[in-house]
C-alpha cells in the first residue's frame, strides 16, 4: 500500500514516503466530509447497540440523525474512564463477546481494569494505522524493528508488532526486560528501528555505555517512543546517546492503543489520524472548546471502531492542536506534544506542576542524569515535594550539595515551586522496563 513521492526514491530516512497516501494527504474538506459520514454511522451503531450510549443520548434529547455537521459534536455528552470501569467487563461493547477477536485490559491499579475489545476489522484498522505511523516516523518496508514494548494485556507490544509487520518490516518481539540481551540483539541483528517507552530507551543507552557498546555506531536510525509523557530535553538526550531520531507516538488503550497519532520526521507535532478519530480540545473545567493552538484537554470520538465505539472520550491529556500545514505533506491536524495528564498534575502550594515540566529543567542541568522521581508528602496541612535526582557518572559526591541548590533555584525560578532536591549517586533511582514511575505520592488517602 505504501507509495513514494516523485522525489527522493532510493533514499530511506529522508524520502517522502506514505503508507496510505490517499488518506494521509486527503484535502481537509474531503476529510471533514468523511468524518461526518463516519460520525453519523458511529452514532447509529452506538445508539442501537450500547445501552449506556443510548440512555445518555436520550437524556440529552439527541438522536443520531440530529447531527448535521461536525460542529454538532459539542451537543453530545462526554464519556470518561470511570464509565468503562462502571460497566466492567463488557457493558460498553457494541458487539457480543462471540463477535470479538481480542481483548486487552489496563492493570486496574486504581480499581477495576479498563477492558477494551476488538473485532477482526478493528484489528485490521489498528495494524493499518500503526503501519501508517511507522512510515510517518521514517520506518520503511524491509526494516528490522526491535520491539521492546511490553507484550500482553498492555496494547503497546502487540500494537507495534502487527503494525510493523503490516508495513513490511521484520520484527524482533523482545518485550521489556533483559536489557543486556536487548543490547546484544540490537547490535547483532542490526535493527534500524527501536520501539520502547522513552525512559526504557534511556535505560538501554545507559547499560550499553556501561558495557562499552556504542549503539550510535550501529544501524539504529529511528525510535518510536510513547506510553508516557516526555520532554524535548529527554528527546535530545535519547538522540545523543542512541544516535537515532526520536519520534513521539500517541495512543491510549480505550481508543485503540498506539497509533492514534504519530510525529513525522519533522518532529513538529503528532499527526492525528482524522479519518478514524475526531479530535477536540476543551477547557478541562467547563468542557467548552478552546481556540486552535490553545492548551486544552484532548477529547476523542472513534469513527470506525466496531467493538467499542466511544463518544467524546475525555483523555485527561493536556495539549494543543493545529491544522496548519506540515512540510511532510500530510493534511491531518497535529497534536503539539502532550504536556501531561490532568490526573498526573500536582498542585503544590497552589501551583499546577506536571512532571514533564520538572524533567525539562533537570535535563538542562549538565551534571544531572535523566532519572528522577518526585516524592509528595503532607506535613501538617501543606503539601511538600522532594525531587530525587541522579548525578551523572563521574560527578564527585562532594559536588552533590551544590548541584542540589542550583537545581532547586532553577525549579523555583522556572516553575514557581519551592522543592527540596536530593542528589543521589548513579544507579540509585529505580529504573523501569515499562512506563516510568515519576511520582511517589505519600500523602494519606482519603477514607
Amino acid at each position: 500500500m505504501g507509495t513514494l513521492a516523485e522525489t527522493g526514491i532510493g533514499t530511506r530516512a529522508s524520502s517522502r514516503y506514505y503508507y496510505d497516501r490517499a488518506h494521509e494527504t486527503m484535502p481537509r474538506e474531503r476529510l471533514a466530509a468523511l468524518q461526518l459520514e463516519r460520525l453519523r454511522a458511529t452514532l447509529r451503531d452506538a445508539y442501537q447497540n450500547v445501552p449506556f450510549h443510548r440512555a445518555r443520548l436520550k437524556a440529552a434529547l439527541i438522536a443520531p440523525e440530529d447531527i448535521r455537521d461536525l460542529g454538532d459534536i459539542g451537543h453530545l455528552p462526554f464519556t470518561v474512564k470511570t464509565d468503562l470501569r462502571d460497566h466492567y467487563p463488557f457493558g460498553m461493547f457494541a458487539r457480543p463477546r462471540t463477535g470479538l477477536a481480542r481483548l486487552h485490559a489496563s492493570s486496574g491499579t486504581t480499581g477495576k481494569p479498563t477492558v477494551v475489545g476488538y473485532t477482526a476489522n478493528d484489528l485490521r484498522t489498528w495494524a493499518d494505522l500503526m503501519a501508517r505511523s511507522f512510515a510517518c516516523a521514517g520506518a520503511r518496508p524491509g526494516d528490522l524493528v526491535h520491539n521492546a514494548y511490553g507484550y500482553g494485556l498492555f496494547t503497546g507490544g502487540l500494537g507495534a508488532h502487527y503494525g510493523a509487520e503490516r508495513l513490511g518490516a521484520a520484527v524482533v518481539p523482545m518485550s521489556g526486560g533483559s536489557t543486556e540481551r536487548q543490547i546484544a540483539l540490537i547490535a547483532d541483528f542490526g535493527a534500524r528501528v527501536l520501539c520502547s517507552t522513552p525512559s526504557y530507551a534511556l535505560a538501554i543507552a545507559e547499560v550499553a555505555e556501561r558495557q562499552g557498546v556504542d549503539l550510535r555506531q550501529g544501524p539504529l536510525e529511528v525510535g518510536l517512543f510513547g506510553a508516557e509523557p516526555w520532554s524535548e530535553a529527554m528527546r535530545r538526550e535519547i538522540e545523543a546517546r542512541l544516535g537515532l531520531k526520536a519520534i513521539d507516538i500517541y495512543g491510549l488503550s480505550e481508543i485503540m492503543g498506539p497509533g492514534v497519532a504519530c510525529e513525522c520526521e519533522h518532529q513538529a507535532g503528532l499527526h492525528a489520524w482524522e479519518d478514524h478519530f475526531l479530535f477536540e480540545a476543551v477547557d478541562p473545567e467547563t468542557g467548552a472548546p478552546v481556540p486552535e493552538g490553545h492548551a486544552g484537554e484532548l477529547v476523542i470520538t472513534t469513527l470506525t471502531k466496531e467493538a467499542l465505539p466511544l463518544l467524546r472520550y475525555r483523555t485527561r491529556d493536556v495539549t494543543r492542536i493545529t491544522t496548519a500545514p506540515c512540510d511532510c505533506g500530510r493534511t491531518h491536524l497535529r497534536i503539539l506534544r502532550v504536556a501531561g495528564r490532568n490526573d498526573d498534575m500536582l498542585i503544590i502550594r497552589g501551583v499546577n506542576v506536571y512532571p514533564s515540566q520538572v524533567e525539562a529543567v533537570l535535563l538542562d542541568a549538565p551534571q544531572i542524569a535523566p532519572h528522577y522521581q518526585l516524592v509528595v508528602e503532607r506535613r501538617g496541612s501543606l503539601d511538600y515535594v522532594t525531587i530525587e535526582v541522579e548525578a551523572r557518572s563521574g560527578v564527585a559526591p562532594d559536588a552533590f550539595a551544590g548541584i542540589a541548590r542550583n537545581v532547586a533555584h532553577h525549579i523555583k525560578s522556572l516553575i514557581g515551586i519551592t522543592a527540596d532536591v536530593v542528589v543521589k549517586a548513579p544507579g540509585e533511582i529505580p529504573r523501569s522496563q515499562g512506563k516510568a514511575v515519576r511520582v511517589r505520592d505519600l500523602r494519606p488517602k482519603a477514607a
